[in-house]
């Protein structure tokens, strides 16, 4: 009988290869239809292609030409040669783009202050310069500024049906992603409460704004994260008040658990304070198009009357974290232990519930990504992405089931229903 150590280990291999496909395809279609962009007349003054002058009268280092391959570190952040020019960027991944960027590091350690920018205010591409450390952080749109990624959309079409009566869940949506196309959908477009499904958000936006190398630092569990747990009666990781905690353990907690706390003390790691990280949050909505249908007054999921999604746009926000390696790795964990502490001798067994049960029921395929969330005024909620028995990706957001167990067979029926056998 196969164990539960080679299972996972079969599920990453399938991640993986599906990873290196999706790359292989993205980057040949950017080779053929991605014009190089033309950065040199937006940087103005600033960055000169041959040794100009930096900010605040710093001369240039030395410059040498290289060829920049971005790295998948889940992050968002290019580890390169301390002093270099970067002449031209490989799209290794939908986040990233292909062109010509003129740009001449600080010697190292000097910082480029947090908020300047190379260029025009239009194009929020946000460089840091730190270590040799190059942080693309704010990409918009491909067709908007000529420097991102396009946003994940997807639409309906004559043959886009209602769900079944036999669909508990109170709102739905189910998408092939391949071809951006809303298969099935009810009520996906009114606005209901995302509940713990706001994790997924919370994971993102703490991404993009942390290096790989930080993962491994530490944060404190501090009362003030303690008792808004407990005031609220949140899900927790059970970590225990002065523990001190990996960054990366807190994305874990945040996801397989649900943990209220890991997601606080992620929120403050990131920004300093729990309402400056949401802040942060409703800008990337505001980035991915979002800020007139979904809003967040917390990074846990919370009820709030000015706390609301849609499922399609909690479909497109998982999607978006799918597309980010590390929150793809988070997302598709189904148990993880957490790092030794003097509380936790041993760490904590955490567990996604949802990938656990869902593996046992017939979908037609595979899936590999989910979180989900429950709030008495909302009911169970979940949103999921699928590797289908054809090959295909399928994304399925459900909410206001009456409990988690038919939440997961509502997702189950959904993706059998869709999902050619």
């Amino acid at each position: 009988m196969e164990t539960e150590e080679e299972r996972q280990s079969y599920r990453r291999m399938r991640i993986e290869e599906m990873k290196k496909e999706k790359r292989r395809i993205v980057f040949w279609q950017r080779c053929m239809g991605v014009a190089v962009v033309a950065f040199a007349g937006l940087m103005g003054g600033l960055v000169g292609f041959g040794g100009a002058s930096m900010f605040r009268g710093a001369s240039a280092p030395e410059e040498q030409d290289a060829a920049l391959q971005v790295k998948e570190s889940g992050t968002g952040n290019v580890i390169l040669p301390e002093q270099v020019k970067v002449s031209a960027v490989e799209p290794m991944s939908e986040r990233y783009f292909q062109g010509s960027i003129p740009v001449a590091f600080l010697p190292d350690g000097e910082e480029i202050p947090a908020g300047d920018r190379f260029g025009v205010e239009e194009v929020p591409l946000w460089l840091m310069a730190n270590g040799g450390s190059l942080s693309l952080k704010g990409l918009v749109p491909l067709e908007e500024t000529g420097i991102g990624a396009p946003l994940f959309e997807a639409c309906s079409t004559a043959a886009t049906v209602g769900f079944d009566d036999s669909i508990i869940s109170q709102y739905g949506v189910v998408i092939d992603v391949e071809d951006g196309v809303i298969l099935a959908q009810k009520e996906a477009q009114e606005r209901m409460n995302p509940a713990s499904m706001t994790k997924i958000l919370t994971v993102l936006v703490a991404a993009e704004h942390i290096s790989q190398k930080e993962l491994d630092e530490t944060v404190t569990i501090t009362i003030d994260i303690t008792d808004y747990c407990y005031i609220n009666g949140c899900s927790v990781t059970g970590y225990g008040l002065g523990e001190t905690v990996t960054v990366r353990d807190l994305f874990y907690g945040t996801i397989l658990p649900s943990g209220a706390d890991s997601a606080l003390a992620l929120a403050i790691y990131v920004a300093g304070s729990h309402e400056a990280f949401v802040d942060m949050m409703n800008e990337k909505l505001a980035q991915m198009g979002m800020a007139d249908t979904t809003h967040v007054t917390n990074c846990v999921g919370l009820y709030n009357e000015e706390h609301y999604s849609t499922v399609y746009d909690m479909a497109r926000i998982l999607k978006t974290a799918v597309d980010d390696p590390f929150c793809r790795d988070v997302l598709s964990e189904h148990i993880y232990t957490t790092s030794y502490t003097e509380q936790h001798p041993e760490g904590l067994r955490v567990s996604n519930k949802f990938l656990r049960n869902i593996e046992d029921l017939d979908t037609h395929g595979e899936v590999l990504c989910a979180k989900t969330g429950f709030v008495n005024q909302a009911g169970s909620c979940a949103a999921s992405y699928c590797l289908g028995n054809d090959g295909r990706e399928y994304l399925c957001v459900t909410a206001g089931s009456t409990s988690s167990k038919n939440c997961i067979a509502d997702q189950a029926q959904l993706y059998r229903t869709f999902i050619p056998e």
